[in-house]
């Protein structure tokens, strides 16, 4: 099951609501999606650390890293 609607835009795939990392993923690369602060109108901005083929561990510990020098708190 995925979203059937993101914002008000309807999804007719598991694939569309998450296409922001798909290419990535589908072409066999981790991707992993961290919070990078926030825009002028006070709306979250992500980023994605993208790594090499079976390389999870390395993006999953490069994300964990980068989280801990946010200025706010995890789950904030």
């Amino acid at each position: 099951h995925w979203p059937t609607q993101v914002a008000g835009r309807a999804m007719d795939s598991y694939h569309r609501w998450m296409q922001v990392s798909a290419l990535a993923t589908l072409g066999g690369c981790p991707v992993v999606n961290v919070p990078a602060g926030f825009d002028g109108r006070g709306r979250p901005m992500g980023m994605q650390l993208i790594g090499r083929p079976r390389g999870d561990m390395a993006v999953l510990r490069a994300a964990a890293a980068y989280e801990t020098t946010l200025p706010w708190p995890a789950g904030a």
